[in-house]
């Protein structure tokens, strides 16, 4: 998930997605929390959280977590960051500022996302689960990694508020 923004752009995050989290090995968040209160939440309820702060978190938030996060699962090398620059030329210069990179999860413009670069980075914006912005729909992202591979990537739509 990314982009929270509590209390914000909401009041609390959907059941919907706080149901997925005691059954997710990893949870990631792609940053712009606002609040503490949703990252001490998101660390009580998940096995493992992978998150870093966005241009909207404030000082708590970012004495508590990194720019740029990095974790292997499963023999696959993951990068969180919260912002990657404008659409036009994304996966070109990810691939470049992010070598050895299998999968990066990035958040900031609430858009979900889906490619692959040149050289096999994958990457993924899962959306807001709460400020949908220009979007039909509050999105946020599951996937399964097993045997080294990314699968079952999944956008999923959350009901109007």
């Amino acid at each position: 998930m990314s982009d929270t923004h509590l209390p914000k752009r909401a009041k609390q995050l959907p059941e919907q997605l706080l149901a997925e989290l005691p059954g997710a090995d990893v949870v990631f968040h792609a940053g712009d929390w606002v609040d503490t209160a949703t990252l001490d939440l998101l660390e009580s309820r998940s096995r493992r959280l992978i998150g870093v702060y966005g241009n909207n978190d404030g000082p708590g938030l970012r004495a508590r977590l990194p720019e740029v996060a990095h974790a292997e699962l499963d023999g696959l090398r993951f990068g969180v960051v919260h912002e990657t620059g404008p659409a036009q030329g994304r996966e070109a210069r990810c691939a470049a500022r992010f070598p050895g990179l299998d999968v990066l999860v990035f958040g900031h413009s609430h858009i979900p996302w889906d490619t692959t670069a040149p050289g096999g980075l994958r990457l993924l914006n899962p959306g807001s689960p709460t400020d949908r912005r220009r979007q039909p729909h509050c999105t946020y992202l599951t996937a399964v990694v097993a045997g080294g591979a990314l699968t079952d990537v999944t956008l999923h739509r959350l009901p109007q508020r």
